[in-house]
């Protein structure tokens, strides 16, 4: 792939919904990374201060308007120059404020990062090996292929393997991990799909997309922190059949 000098190689999206304690570390975490990249943070609707956060973090006013954060944070040298911050008008969920991001994004690759701390911007260089070597066109980091990952729920890895299965079946491909927070894209992967699904449905659905247009996708081991409902974790037993009908419908259907 033929780099263009005018982009940033990487561009990170983070969608954000009440993430008061953590996104700030996860920001420091992102920047840490010696790779040329944008950061585009999208807060959707947060109540719980985040929002008041990220505005103080860009050193703006509140305004529902995109912004460029052109200043410096003066706190542990957390550097703002190349973070962008974005505010929905509602809670609309993840894949609206994943679309909102895409459309933004300016990297010649685009990565997925929750701002939760289940996952670690370190293994961005592994994310990004396929693409960079020109075998792949999208990846995704899968949280069992070996990788170190904080044992949690039983029941949530059953209904993940249930849901990868059934995703396979209907995509034809061999997938460890369709629900990964991790997924990295060519931009004009993204260029080629509509994305509809405004909450965890996006998982399924950019997964069907992906495999129905034959991009060229690759798995790569990472590690996962999992956390608990206690801590904060939002997926429920509802987005788990909400992603059943998304594989039937954008795998059959749509």
């Amino acid at each position: 792939m033929e780099a263009d000098k005018s982009r940033p190689k990487l561009s990170v999206v983070i969608p954000v919904y009440n993430e008061r304690n953590t996104i700030e570390h996860v920001l420091r975490q992102v920047q840490a990374v010696d790779i040329s990249k944008e950061i585009i943070v999208v807060d959707d609707g947060s109540t719980d201060g985040t929002r008041e956060l990220l505005h103080m973090l860009a050193k703006i006013h509140p305004t529902p308007d995109p912004v460029v954060t052109t200043s410096p944070y003066r706190g542990d040298q957390l550097r703002t120059e190349n973070i962008r911050v974005f505010f929905q008008d509602k809670n609309t969920g993840k894949g609206a404020a994943l679309r909102r991001g895409f459309r933004e994004a300016w990297g010649e690759i685009v990565l997925v990062q929750d701002a939760d701390l289940e996952y670690d911007p370190q293994d961005y260089s592994k994310l990004l090996e396929p693409i960079e070597r020109g075998m792949a066109d999208v990846v995704y980091g899968s949280r069992f292929l070996g990788g170190p990952h904080r044992v949690l729920y039983f029941r949530h890895y059953v209904g993940n393997r249930v849901l990868t299965t059934l995703s396979n079946l209907c995509t034809n491909l061999n997938l460890n991990d369709v629900w990964t927070c991790y997924k990295v894209f060519r931009r004009e992967v993204l260029h080629t799909i509509e994305l509809k699904e405004d909450r965890f449905g996006f998982e399924p659905e950019i997964t069907a997309k992906v495999a129905k247009r034959g991009w060229r996708l690759y798995e790569v081991p990472i590690s996962y922190w999992g956390r608990t409902y206690a801590e904060g974790k939002k997926i429920t037993w509802k987005d788990g059949l909400t992603g059943l009908w998304c594989i039937l419908r954008y795998s059959l259907f749509d």
